[in-house]
């Protein structure tokens, strides 16, 4: 049961088959009680039969029944005695009266019209049939008698007619004769169609609900299998890709449109973004090796000179080397905090002071920075005063680096944040390149020296930390011909 098959083919089983005994059973309830109701029927029609020749005093040994294997009759008196069987009746049961005799008292043939009252037999006064007379030798009065007309009692039993027992559906319809005696006839009808019915189809269920079973597991079994085997072929390939640590290969993705479908495409895409973060990581660790060794392996070779050779020894250029080892270290822990996920604090600042506290500081710039602040009230973001500190510095920084005699930063409030522009008049940047210099130890080719350019991580930082606190960073050319990069964070509140 660890396989999804194995659970998916159980369940629909499971399910199918309360199902299917369910209709089952509610089949054979109606249809048995469907046959029931037509077998009661008929019993009520054979007992209405004779209810009324009772009612019109038929004698009891000339009443007229059906075929008594079909419809056994009983009449009872209010008493419960037996006054009329059916021919060949042995037994029965199910009536309330259990006896098949005695014959009728003359005291109850008299009650039916017999000819024993006094009466004429029928005749008018002059000795002639009386048209009016029965069909039945001119015994009793007819059309004086009544039959109940109400619902009759239903009830089941046995009879044995003629050696040979079953089971009967009685109907026990009352009626009066005209001498105001009343009488039950019950008459059956048999319940063998019905039994017969119900067990063909219980039997047809029986065999055939365990072959159904089997064939909706087999189906489930086989339609699930094919539907899981794209997971299948998704968890080899994973497999195999942890297995090889090659980030590069991809599960394939079936042609369907459904979740299968989509779960490939979601883990091509997790595959992708894991590739493009180790390939980071590992350009990330090379290029700092790489930019580490330069510094020291200079404060090396100054430090073993200067241990060899005192006097030769270059102090102010080791305390630059030194100084620029700091901080690239303080860069390459700036972005190892960023890329684990940390989050900015989330204070309420002006930007506007920030800026001139910065420029404020910057006393060894070889170029003043002109600031303007539009007359728009204070500029109030929410970030990190730290983290945006360093975002501005590393702009006036890259600025002064490739100015020629002006630098400038400006704000301005626009679209519901705050607009930093820090300008120069240098070279600029070239269209092609506007977005490379933002990728991390990436240095245009002009500003590779050690002098002039730095690790190529202060744009990458600048814009990381940016786009963490909801801003963006672009670049563009300036008006006096060098580069204009504008910071835009939203506003506070």
């Amino acid at each position: 049961m660890r396989s999804v098959r194995a659970r998916a083919a159980l369940g629909a089983t499971v399910v199918v088959a309360v199902a299917l005994v369910g209709a089952g059973l509610a089949v054979l309830l109606v249809l048995r009680a469907n046959l029931t109701d037509q077998a009661g029927l008929q019993a009520e029609v054979a007992a209405r039969e004779v209810a009324g020749q009772l009612a019109l005093d038929v004698p009891y040994d000339r009443l007229e029944m059906r075929e008594e294997e079909d419809h056994p009759v009983q009449v009872t008196d209010d008493d419960g005695r037996v006054v009329a069987v059916s021919k060949d009746l042995e037994a029965i049961s199910g009536t309330g009266t259990d006896q098949v005799g005695p014959a009728p008292s003359p005291a109850a043939e008299s009650s039916t019209g017999s000819g024993d009252d006094g009466s004429d037999g029928g005749r008018d006064d002059n000795g002639r049939d009386d048209d009016n007379g029965d069909d039945h030798g001119g015994h009793g009065i007819p059309g004086r008698g009544e039959v109940d007309s109400g619902e009759p009692d239903f009830s089941n039993g046995t009879a044995t007619v003629d050696g040979d027992t079953a089971d009967y559906r009685f109907a026990s319809v009352r009626a009066t004769t005209s001498a105001g005696v009343t009488l039950t006839v019950h008459a059956g009808a048999p319940l063998a169609a019905e039994q017969e019915a119900v067990g063909t189809v219980r039997g047809a269920m029986l065999i055939g609900l365990p072959v159904l079973l089997l064939v909706v597991a087999g189906v489930t079994w086989l339609v699930t299998r094919r539907a899981l085997r794209p997971v299948e072929g998704i968890r080899r390939e994973m497999a195999a890709i942890t297995a090889s640590e090659d980030l590069s290969r991809r599960v394939p993705e079936p042609g369907s449109r459904d979740e299968i479908a989509r779960l490939a495409r979601t883990t091509n895409e997790t595959l992708t973004a894991l590739e493009a973060s180790v390939d980071r990581q590992r350009r990330f660790v090379a290029d700092a090796s790489h930019e580490l060794r330069s510094p020291i392996a200079s404060l090396r070779t100054q430090l073993e000179v200067g241990a060899a050779h005192p006097e030769l020894l270059d102090v102010p250029g080791a305390v630059a080397d030194t100084v620029r080892l700091q901080a690239l270290a303080a860069d390459l822990l700036l972005l190892a905090r960023l890329d684990a996920g940390e989050r900015p604090g989330r204070t309420t600042l002006d930007l506007g002071a920030l800026v001139h506290e910065e420029v404020s500081q910057r006393t060894g710039d070889r170029i003043p920075v002109a600031v303007s602040v539009s007359d728009s009230g204070a500029f109030e973001v929410a970030g990190s005063r730290g983290q945006l500190a360093r975002v501005i510095g590393n702009l006036l920084d890259n600025a002064e680096r490739h100015a020629d005699r002006a630098v400038a930063v400006s704000l301005r409030a626009e679209r519901g944040g705050v607009v930093v522009a820090v300008t120069d008049d240098g070279a600029g940047v070239p269209p092609d390149e506007r977005e490379r210099i933002f990728e991390r130890f990436v240095r245009l080719d002009d500003a590779r020296t050690r002098d002039e350019g730095g690790a190529g991580l202060g744009l990458a930082i600048a814009r990381d930390v940016t786009a963490r606190h909801g801003g963006r960073l672009t670049v563009d050319g300036a008006p006096e011909g060098g580069a204009r990069f504008e910071l835009w964070l939203p506003s506070a509140g």
